[in-house]
């Protein structure tokens, strides 16, 4: 069996890369999410092993130490994520497709890793307000949290270069119709 491809969405938090990739997970591409691990708290609406694989900071940087991790990055102080190998592999095995959902740092490093094997697609919002917005109109973070994301998202912006593919998040539909071209057109490939 051929192993799976790697498909790698990244962008500041609010510009619409979850969403992305759930839409991408309903169409019949062969795909599977990579899950990635966390040293935070799950939200209310998160379920261990399905959103995240939530780890203690013990634990996260025990599987650190031994050298588990395909990527990882403490996105804030004293919260890690990271990607597990294994959790790459099982996929890839299967001869599915993995799609990554990560922060801009993990998707540069998970396509030095992998190279051709892996498409790297950074979603950029249409504009630092617009993206203030989104993340006040999700009620899922403080407001002092909000501006560490948007204080954030400015810098994380300057890493679109280093990404096989940038689109732009503005109109939902639009959005999505891209994203499956590029998958497509990947995955064809």
């Amino acid at each position: 069996m051929k192993k799976g491809k790697l498909i790698i969405f990244s962008a500041p938090s609010g510009a619409g890369k979850t969403t992305v990739v759930k839409h991408l997970l309903q169409q019949d591409f062969g795909l599977e999410f990579s899950i990635s691990a966390t040293s935070r708290a799950p939200r209310h609406t998160e379920t261990n092993g399905k959103d995240y694989y939530f780890l203690s900071p013990d634990e996260f940087q025990s599987k650190v130490s031994k050298g588990e991790f395909l990527e990882w990055e403490e996105v804030y102080a004293g919260t890690c994520y990271g990607t597990l190998k294994e959790e790459v592999e099982r996929i890839r095995e299967q001869g599915k497709h993995v799609v990554f959902d990560v922060d801009v740092v993990g998707g540069v490093n998970i396509k030095k890793h992998y190279g051709d094997e892996a498409l790297a697609v950074f979603i950029q919002p249409p504009s630092i307000e617009e993206l203030r917005n989104r993340l006040v109109g999700r009620s899922t973070d403080s407001q002092e949290v909000i501006e560490k994301r948007v204080e954030k998202a400015a810098y994380e912006l300057t890493f679109a270069p280093k990404f096989d593919v940038v689109l732009i998040s503005e109109e939902l539909p639009v959005t999505l119709a891209n994203a499956e071209k590029l998958v497509t057109s990947f995955i064809n490939k």
